[in-house]
């Protein structure tokens, strides 16, 4: 098995790994890394819990610390893509914790917020752009960001990108990129127009496919419940009152499902804070943030955050 020193990483960053506790790299962290310092296009099919955030974000460290020198006004070295806002600040969190021990400046665009502190951010330049596509298009479009300069592009989990209806904005956003690039494509599922889209803005990618480390199927206790509609509600509570439920995520169909949800939890007394899209950024941001410190037990979501979120100890 390999260690993260023998992957050809910068002082800085191996500092910053073993300070997190890490000697050993993933399977797609061994592979992923000496493909990126090398400069080659990889497509990765790799599923939550591989350890890829690391595979993209240590290398793409690498690359502005041995650039050693700060982008341009309104440009960036770096551009990584994702579906949700609470992926792309996970990501940023990553790129901010690895780089730590050298100078590295990270924006996050993304919608929900007022643009004000975003144009400021980029009238100076940054090393690395953390995107959802919607509002990075939006300041493509009126000139607060340009992409003429940008090196390296990385979509994460871009078949829930396809499912989000974001891919004309992707096909816009990769267009305005120079031609001379590296891209990384990294997707849990590579069905036709994720391929497409590989093949048009892929220069000969390498491929690689990775499982997690141990499946999710191995390590949860699944079971199904029959009840009638309007039993629902009372026999969630009766499992999230359980003695071995510490801390748990409630997913709904809906957005007004998951308010009347959490509404009906609290009053049942059951501490629960909900998110979905019709939040506004702050609010999703602190429902998260009292959920990973453990100050609320029980978080009810759609399908915003079924994808690439990292909670720990969640029971």
């Amino acid at each position: 098995m390999k260690h993260f020193n023998e992957l050809g990483l910068a002082e800085p960053i191996l500092r910053a790994i073993s300070n997190e506790g890490y000697s050993q790299p993933t399977p797609i962290q061994a592979q992923v890394i000496p493909l990126m310092i090398s400069g080659k296009d990889v497509v990765g099919i790799a599923q939550t819990g591989t350890g890829k955030t690391a595979a993209f974000v240590l290398p793409l460290l690498n690359r502005i610390h041995a650039r050693g020198q700060r982008p341009a006004a309104k440009t960036c070295s770096a551009l990584i893509l994702a579906p949700t806002r609470e992926l792309a600040s996970q990501i940023a969190d990553s790129i901010r914790t690895y780089g730590r021990e050298m100078r590295v400046s990270v924006t996050v665009i993304l919608g929900g917020v007022k643009p004000g502190g975003q144009i400021r951010a980029m009238a100076r330049g940054t090393d690395i752009v953390v995107a959802t596509p919607g509002r990075l298009l939006d300041h493509v479009q009126t000139g607060v960001v340009r992409l003429d300069a940008t090196e390296t592009v990385i979509l994460d989990e871009a078949d829930q990108m396809l499912d989000l209806g974001f891919m004309p904005t992707i096909r816009k956003i990769l267009a305005k990129l120079p031609k001379e690039r590296q891209t990384l494509l990294l997707s849990a599922t590579m069905p036709k127009q994720i391929r497409a889209l590989a093949n048009d803005f892929l220069d000969n990618p390498s491929e690689i496919s990775v499982a997690p480390t141990s499946r999710p199927i191995e390590r949860i206790d699944q079971s199904v419940m029959h009840v009638e509609r309007d039993q629902k509600r009372d026999a969630l509570v009766g499992i999230l009152r359980g003695k071995d439920v510490e801390r748990a995520i409630v997913f709904t169909r809906t957005k007004r499902g998951a308010d009347k949800v959490c509404e009906f939890l609290q009053k049942a007394g059951i501490n629960s804070g909900a998110i979905h899209g019709n939040k506004s950024q702050p609010q999703r941001e602190r429902t998260l943030a009292a959920f990973r410190d453990k100050k609320t037990k029980i978080l009810v979501a759609t399908d915003i955050a079924a994808r690439g979120i990292d909670i720990d100890d969640v029971s």
